[in-house]
Formats: C-alpha cells, sequence, structure tokens
C-alpha cells in the first residue's frame, strides 16, 4: 500500500474536508486527477487498483492517498477476499470497505471536469455534498424538485407533515458527452452525445427503482455503507457492466424500509470515452435477459420490521436473492453468498458502533 502527503495548502477549509474519501477504481495512471486537482486535492483519495498487482500506477504530486491492489486486498480480508470483483470496476466498493470516513465521493477515471451552460467549471464533489447534507423527500413529489435548494420551496398542497423530509443516504450524479448507455443502445446510436445540462435535482420517490451508475456518485456511510456491494463481476463472472445496478437497486429497497433518501440529477461530469459495445454486449448479454426478472423481484421485495439496520436488511435480502433468483441461474446463488461474506467483512473491518443505524423517525 502506497501513501503520499499533501503538499500544497488550501486557503479555505472545503466541505466535509476531515469526513469524506474519494474512491476511485483504476487500471492505469491517474492523469486525470490534474484537472481535478482545485475540488480534490484538500480530501484524502482511496485508489483501488484492479488488473496486474505489479504494474505501478502513478499519481500526480500533492494528493494525499491510499493505494490498494490485488494483493492488499488478499492480505486483508483473506479468504473473504473472493467476494470483491477482480478485472472489474467493482472492486471499489473495497474502497468503501477500508474508509473510516462518514462520505464518500466515487468516480471513474475517465470523468473530467464539466462546464455549466455559463462556462464555468462545475466542482461535481461539492454540489454531491450540499445533496447529501439537505433532507429528502420521498414520499411525495414536490414539483419544483427539490425544496430546499435556494430559490425553490414546497409548492401548495404539499403536506406539511411531511415538508421536514428524511436524511439523504445517496446522491447520483449525471454525465455530459458519453452517455451511459447499454450495448445495444451503444451499438444503434454510435455518435449519440449527451449535452443537455438539466439544472435540477430530483428525490427518487419511494417504490421507484433507479439505473444507479458508479461513475459519478456521493453517499452517507453511515447510512447506507453496508449496502454499496457492487456484486461479483468481471473475472471468472458470467456478466459484467450491472454491478452498479445491482449495488443501486439493493440500497433503494434498503433506503425505502429505512425511510432514507436517494437523490438524482446534478452534479455533472464530463464522460471522455465510449467502451467498446461490442465488448460491452459480450459483459452484459446475460444481463439483458436476467434484468426482466430482477426487477420484478427488487419491486415486490419487503423486509420485515426486524431489519432495523443495513447489514439486518442486507443479509435478509441476500436470503431472498438466493430463495427467488437462485432459480434463475446459480449465478445468483454465489452472488447471495458473497452478499452475505460481504457483510461478514465490512464487520470485521468496521465494529460495532460505527453500524448503520435505522432512522427512528422513519416514515414507513
Amino acid at each position: 500500500m502506497a501513501a503520499k502527503e499533501a503538499a500544497a495548502s488550501v486557503p479555505s477549509t472545503p466541505l466535509l474536508k476531515d469526513e469524506l474519501d474519494i474512491v476511485i477504481p483504476t487500471i492505469r495512471n491517474l492523469d486525470f486527477l490534474e484537472m481535478w486537482r482545485p475540488f480534490f486535492q484538500p480530501y484524502h483519495l482511496i485508489i483501488v487498483q484492479d488488473g496486474d498487482p505489479s504494474k505501478t500506477i502513478k499519481v500526480p504530486e500533492g494528493f494525499d492517498y491510499e493505494l490498494y491492489n490485488r494483493n492488499d486486498i488478499n492480505r486483508i480480508l483473506g479468504p473473504k477476499a473472493n467476494c470483491i470483483s477482480f478485472k472489474d470496476s467493482a472492486c471499489r466498493c473495497f474502497g468503501y470497505m477500508v474508509s473510516k470516513k462518514k462520505y464518500i465521493y466515487t468516480i471513474d477515471d475517465d470523468c473530467f471536469v464539466a462546464k455549466d451552460p455559463s462556462g464555468k467549471d462545475i466542482n461535481a464533489l461539492e454540489q454531491h455534498i450540499k445533496n447529501i447534507l439537505s433532507p429528502s423527500t420521498p414520499f411525495f413529489f414536490n414539483t419544483l424538485y427539490d425544496p430546499y435548494r435556494e430559490g425553490a420551496d414546497f409548492v401548495r398542497g404539499y403536506p406539511f407533515s411531511l415538508r421536514e423530509g428524511v436524511p439523504t443516504a445517496v446522491s447520483h450524479g449525471l454525465w455530459l458527452n458519453i452517455p451511459d448507455y447499454d450495448a445495444p443502445t451503444q451499438l444503434v446510436k454510435p455518435r449519440e452525445r449527451n449535452s443537455r445540462y438539466v439544472d435540477a435535482v430530483l428525490t427518487i420517490p419511494k417504490g421507484t427503482l433507479f439505473p444507479m451508475c458508479g461513475m459519478n456518485l456521493a453517499f452517507d456511510r453511515q447510512l447506507i455503507g453496508p449496502a454499496m456491494y457492487f456484486g461479483l463481476m468481471g473475472d471468472g463472472q458470467p456478466i459484467g457492466r450491472y454491478d452498479d445496478m445491482w449495488a443501486g437497486w439493493c440500497i433503494k429497497v434498503i433506503c425505502d424500509h429505512l425511510g432514507l433518501g436517494v437523490k438524482t440529477g446534478l452534479p455533472y461530469i464530463w464522460h471522455s470515452k465510449a467502451s467498446n459495445p461490442f465488448v460491452n454486449l459480450k459483459k452484459e448479454y446475460k444481463g439483458i435477459f436476467w434484468q426482466e426478472e430482477l426487477i420484478p423481484f427488487f419491486q415486490s421485495a419487503v423486509l420485515s420490521k426486524d431489519c432495523t439496520t443495513v447489514q439486518k436488511c442486507y443479509i435478509e435480502l441476500s436470503k431472498q436473492v438466493k430463495e427467488k433468483l437462485g432459480k434463475i441461474d446459480p449465478y445468483f446463488t454465489k452472488l447471495a453468498d458473497a452478499m452475505v461474506t460481504w457483510i461478514e467483512a465490512w464487520d470485521e473491518l468496521n465494529p460495532a458502533g460505527e453500524a448503520a443505524v435505522a432512522n427512528s423517525t422513519a416514515k414507513k
């Protein structure tokens, strides 16, 4: 594990400077950090190196970081390391597990600083923090979107009993330039680019699932961290590119159960390059069929009242995965076991006291 200390001082204290880690999965040198330096340098980075552990990953000078490769993962987790994907960006969730901070922001190394319509650089991290630190409104939709934002409020007819909102567990950001499309859509629209900047943040309503993308994502680790498992993908697995979506379906079911909020919208990043659609199709093709059964499974998933922590929710969900999805393919039995292993490993590295607890005032 390599480490360096930040060399440059920052004049003003950024938001949550000592309470947030930035997690980056990578197989290459992190030159992209140069453009993020004004926004990321004050924060601690956790870099999860995928692929060949003998390869040296270069990190620009002046960043405070830890770097973990596969050898480190095996050393730290021992036999439980088999729950961490190899040769897939799903390995990033190891960074969530070893972090000791309250908040996590994760970004891919092909994501650059975007510009808003006025031409100003977007501080994506700052917007995510604003999203996380303000409440969500999952029980009743506000037609002016985020009512806590400056210049907005609750509209006429919005119940006063719900205006306090609930804690926000997840902030899901979007992308300009290369959209996050599946392989069939990539093949049909190879030249399509997203240039639409929508200046809005929405709470995803209770009972509504969404396709979570992990390339520009922030979350409250204490509230939902143990459920942010990106599954078994990549090397030796029959599926890929469903890691973040699997996590998204799981966290949404659990957030709905515990009365926590999930937001989507701002901030935007600039997604710089499109992945190969033919390679993606090979990774996705089973998932394209499976998701037609996975979505109804998560839509109908119900957790018992005994599930008062994220860990308890996740273990119960793993049992339902094994029982109901195991019939689709043996992979899901293996995945259900890995979900349990993940929680065991999480609890070993994060002893009681840091465990996420249910919001006692949650409205069900």
